[in-house]
């Protein structure tokens, strides 16, 4: 018919598409065409699956030239098939990106990343672990170990004194005079030769609760027994200078001479030089003083004005080492000095936290480490570990220092010598592990001063004889790490 078909509205239809824009594709023609064209007319899908689907999405496209009622215009794309096995995609199955479910794709995201975040966590554990173990051997290999004290008191164990209360220690710590290497800038280097400028007892209580750190003047005149010399040869029993018996045997000899003095067991020993105790100080970035008057001591290497003010590396090292130029310039002065800025300085590691922060520790180890010889005992990182563990718990009032009662040698004032009893009640108490009682020498006994000595405030007898009355506990000149040195 030539005239234009139009549907019951009264509107033209559109023309059927041309043959040749029909689809071609094998999945539509041939006996398969035929069968929906069979299926269009019986109102059934015989094949069922995606083929029931096309039923749906485009029956009239099938059925286009099945009868006179059909739609003649084109269908239009059914798009992707539902029916498939594998869910939404084209029609021939595969799932295209777009197509995939979201969540799936949000979990692998956190799948990969996982992954990832857990191989960089990985990693950065074993650069932790290398540069810590580097640390660690770093330090370890800073301390030097000197075995051949510990032989040469293996010679004499027998005449050592024997421990008394098993968990306390002893150390016995030295401060070097020698003007050897580095240490040439701070005086005269007389073919090596060295004395203890500074001689410290520290007795840790076992239940390390208190620290006690009792200095011995290097002029104190005691009995030093024959030693072996550097060149193997033994020098004769003496009653002389105490600073003398590192210089004639080196450390076993000065550890001999305090052991014959004292009773005390010396259970380990360090030997820091003048660089060391420097270092430690710029470790914990200075410490503050009170200075009365102002010090100008060229051979100290110290000018400061008066006031507070806080003393670097150099300058702390002048200050403890300075003696004609500060005060009436006795060595007793000087130790008392040396002790009150010990004091603040262990004071200045425990308030600020270096003990317990590892990164402001290790400078402070670094510095520590690098000038010390020590005894087998305590020459690993480890065995300092543990050593300062104990003591970063012990408040800081509990950490006092003191001198050996002495006053002056009779026969020669420019010596000291021993102040009996006080002295020997001293030594047991810290033999014997018990408390030591420390006050600043204005707060002594008016009767006590008037000994013109610096020991304890008791002569060890009953006020009254008859009485029962017991005996006071000895108290003594020194200070404590929880002194203000600007309230001195």
């Amino acid at each position: 018919m030539d005239a234009d078909v139009t549907d019951s509205a009264g509107t033209p239809a559109d023309p059927e598409p041309p043959a040749e824009n029909k689809p071609q594709d094998g999945s539509r023609g041939g006996s398969q065409e035929d069968s929906r064209d069979a299926a269009a007319q019986n109102g059934t899908d015989k094949t069922g699956g995606a083929d029931g689907a096309d039923e749906a999405g485009g029956a009239a496209e099938g059925a286009g030239d099945t009868g006179p009622d059909a739609d003649p215009s084109p269908s239009p794309d059914p798009g992707p098939s539902p029916g498939t096995g594998t869910g939404t995609g084209t029609a021939d199955g595969v799932q295209t990106w777009a197509d995939r479910p979201k969540d799936g794709i949000a979990a692998q995201h956190r799948s990969h990343w996982l992954r990832w975040t857990a191989l960089a966590a990985s990693f950065l554990v074993l650069i932790a672990a290398g540069v810590g173990w580097w640390l660690y051997k770093k330090l370890d290999g800073n301390i030097r170990t000197d075995t051949s004290v510990a032989a040469e008191l293996k010679a004499y164990e027998k005449e050592r004194p024997t421990p008394v209360a098993q968990d306390a220690l002893n150390i016995l710590l030295i401060g070097s005079d020698s003007r050897s290497g580095d240490n040439r800038e701070y005086g005269r280097d007389d073919g090596g030769s060295q004395r203890s400028d500074t001689t410290i007892l520290l007795h840790l209580a076992a239940d390390r609760k208190s620290a006690t750190a009792m200095s011995v003047p290097r002029d104190l005149m005691a009995d030093i027994p024959s030693c072996r010399t550097a060149d193997k040869q033994h020098t004769r029993e003496q009653f002389a200078q105490f600073n003398s018996a590192f210089e004639l045997g080196g450390t076993a000899c000065t550890i001999r001479t305090i052991e014959r003095m004292t009773g005390i067991r010396v259970d380990h020993h360090m030997v820091v030089d003048f660089n060391g105790f420097k270092d430690m100080v710029d470790a914990v970035n200075g410490v503050e003083i009170c200075l009365k008057e102002p010090i100008d001591d060229a051979d100290a290497h110290l000018k400061l004005p008066a006031g507070r003010q806080k003393l670097d590396g150099e300058e702390a090292l002048g200050y403890v080492r300075a003696r004609k130029s500060i005060g009436n310039g006795s060595d007793t002065e000087r130790m008392d000095r040396q002790q009150r800025f010990l004091g603040a300085l262990v004071n200045k590691m425990q308030s600020n936290g270096v003990l317990l922060n590892p990164t402001r520790l290790y400078p402070v180890l670094d510095a520590a480490t690098k000038s010390l010889t020590t005894d087998p005992g305590l020459d690993s990182l480890r065995d300092l570990y543990d050593l300062v563990r104990g003591m970063r718990n012990v408040p800081t009032d509990k950490v006092q220092f003191l001198t050996v009662p002495r006053q002056p040698y009779s026969q020669n004032i420019n010596r000291d010598e021993l102040v009996e009893p006080d002295a020997s009640r001293l030594f047991k108490q810290l033999r014997e592990d018990q408390p030591v009682t420390v006050v600043p020498a204005g707060e002594l006994k008016d009767k006590d001063a008037d000994k013109g000595t610096d020991g304890g405030t008791s002569d060890g007898k009953p006020d009254d004889p008859g009485s029962g009355t017991p005996t006071p506990e000895p108290t003594y000149s020194g200070s404590s790490a929880a002194d203000d040195l600007c309230k001195q």
